[in-house]
């Protein structure tokens, strides 16, 4: 299996596949259960950044497009297990952070002539927007708790430990210098469709700010609010699944 790529659930029989890029701090596990739930419809193929897990020992991606260079080599280049492209339809997802990347590796596929089938994008404005994170520049342990607590995306008890702080805060600090460093480009909207994704009550992202996305896509556009914070997604997964295997099986995205 290659070193960026995580296959939860292979589904060598799906028609297609969806490459998920995980929020600031997270891991290619925070995409299991999404995996689980779209599996017999949609393969998943989870992006591993460096510097956490099984990757513990290598150093942290200092750039957005450094990720994307190598998820893109991986998508190229078919391995012996099929952990890379195979042929059948890719389509992109990614939350918060993870949105960004997904949003620049769609913009380089379709430059290739490669486009993918869709375009998904959670818990993130528009790329052209300021982003929501506002961060000192070089954050104290104290403002990485306080951004995880409002986020509400960790439980209390393990902010609370110190153990797993000693693990989570080096990623999620790399992670935010990245996004800090985030300059967006303006370029030739995608052709792809778009579908763009947020809960309600996200104490980082608007509505109005995601509705944004339809800027970067001359394709179909759709817009889906639920019921919830940042990570709603733990909560509305039957849906999401929906959404996605609906637009990546009829190629169609719904106006909402």
């Amino acid at each position: 299996m290659d070193n960026w790529i995580r296959r939860h659930h292979p589904a060598p029989g799906a028609p297609a596949r969806l490459l998920c890029f995980p929020h600031a701090g997270g891991s290619a596990g925070a995409h299991h259960a999404l995996s689980a739930s779209v599996e017999g419809t949609v393969e998943t193929l989870a992006v591993q950044y460096p510097g956490r897990l099984d990757r513990f020992t290598e150093p942290f991606a200092e750039r957005l497009d450094d990720i994307v260079d190598a998820v893109l080599d991986v998508v190229r280049n078919a391995g012996p297990d099929g952990s890379a492209a195979d042929g059948r339809p890719l389509a992109l997802f990614g939350h918060s952070m993870g949105a960004i990347l997904a949003f620049e590796t769609a913009r380089r596929l379709e430059a290739e002539g490669r486009a993918p089938v869709t375009l998904f994008v959670s818990g993130r404005e528009g790329p052209s927007l300021p982003p929501g994170i506002r961060l000192p520049e070089d954050p104290s342990d104290d403002d990485l708790l306080a951004e995880l607590r409002l986020l509400s995306g960790t439980a209390d008890e393990l902010l609370n430990n110190p153990d797993f702080l000693q693990l989570a805060l080096p990623p999620l600090r790399a992670d935010y210098a990245m996004l800090s460093a985030y300059a967006y480009r303006p370029g030739p909207p995608l052709r792809c469709p778009v579908v763009a994704l947020t809960g309600d009550s996200d104490p980082r992202v608007t509505v109005d700010g995601v509705a944004e996305w339809e800027r970067e896509t001359v394709g179909p556009f759709a817009r889906h609010v639920l019921p919830g914070g940042h990570f709603y997604l733990d909560d509305q997964l039957p849906y999401i699944a929906d959404v996605i295997t609906s637009s990546v099986r009829t190629g169609l995205v719904p106006a909402v």
